[in-house]
């Protein structure tokens, strides 16, 4: 009697299984009229969400962010260049997204996946019209030496929100990063004073003369969601993108303005009221993810 239930179980879930992937979007649509996800989520609730600071000793900053089963590393490595001509007073930024094969089944080896280009453009335009980083306080010395910034974001796992873990990953290797301590040498240029070397090595007054946060504002926070008929998602998985392509990402900064909506095409359109509800859960998970931060911030003096 029981080998008989253990059996009949398994043939139904086989049967549950065939038929999602043969008809995935009808295996959701079922789930879609109760209002629920087949992982039990709300329509409206984004995954679980962590962040770790520090996951990279090497780097300047560094941050692990995981939204579900979407993960993302985010180093930054600072550098003395010499600045532009038209912004003297001014450091850089230089952002990078690298998606590779261990991340997705989708991507291949010797092949660049397709979405990577798309998300570091979307990330560099963010970060740098949200206002969050002053590119003022980059600046060494004027006309001759500022910090550039190399942020590389490399995703562990994709499954969906790329741009939400990537961003939150930015922002929090950013929170994180402590700008190295510089002096001038004999030649009069300015380089990076080593941690062994910080005390007593350089003749001249170090430009700066101890390891320094950056003056954050404006952090920005993004949420994608899927539009499909008169449903809404926040936070989709890989499946649900793939299978329902009309997706919304809302950024607001920590204040909760708008710094950018981005609509990469799809069947639906986004229409006034359905954009607003895509800004009102987002003013919500700004303040999950101000909150996910903070405490990560917490957990790192503490250590």
């Amino acid at each position: 009697m029981v080998s008989a239930n253990v059996s009949g179980d398994l043939s139904s879930e086989m049967e549950v299984d065939a038929f999602r992937r043969l008809f995935p979007l009808r295996y959701h649509e079922r789930f879609l009229l109760d209002s629920i996800r087949p992982d039990a989520r709300p329509l409206g609730r984004a995954r679980d969400t962590s962040l770790a600071l520090g996951a990279v000793a090497s780097a300047d900053g560094s941050a692990l962010a995981k939204i579900g089963c979407t993960t993302m590393l985010a180093a930054v490595k600072m550098e003395v260049m010499t600045p532009p001509k038209e912004s003297p007073d001014e450091g850089s930024i230089a952002i990078e997204f690298y998606m590779p094969p261990i991340c997705s089944p989708l991507v291949r080896p010797g092949r660049p996946a397709e979405e990577a280009p798309v998300v570091s453009k979307q990330l560099s335009d963010t970060i740098l019209s949200s206002g969050m980083i002053n590119l003022k306080e980059l600046s060494l010395v004027s006309g001759k030496a500022a910090w550039m910034a190399y942020l590389d974001i490399y995703c562990l796992d994709a499954d969906g929100s790329l741009f939400d873990a990537a961003l939150l990953a930015a922002v929090a290797a950013f929170s994180h990063l402590q700008i190295p301590v510089v002096s001038l040498n004999e030649d009069g240029r300015v380089v990076v004073v080593s941690e062994e070397n910080e005390e007593g090595k350089s003749e001249k007054e170090p430009v700066n003369k101890g390891k320094r946060k950056l003056t954050l504002s404006s952090l920005p926070f993004s949420l994608t969601c899927i539009l499909h008929k008169n449903y809404i998602l926040a936070d989709p998985t890989a499946e649900e993108e793939s299978i329902m392509e009309t997706l919304v990402t809302v950024v607001l900064d920590s204040s909760g303005q708008l710094v950018s909506l981005y609509k990469p095409g799809g069947p639906v359109l986004a229409y006034a009221s359905a954009v607003q509800d895509c800004i009102a859960l987002t003013r919500q998970r700004v303040k999950e993810l101000k909150s996910i931060l903070n405490e990560a911030i917490s957990d790192m003096e503490v250590d």
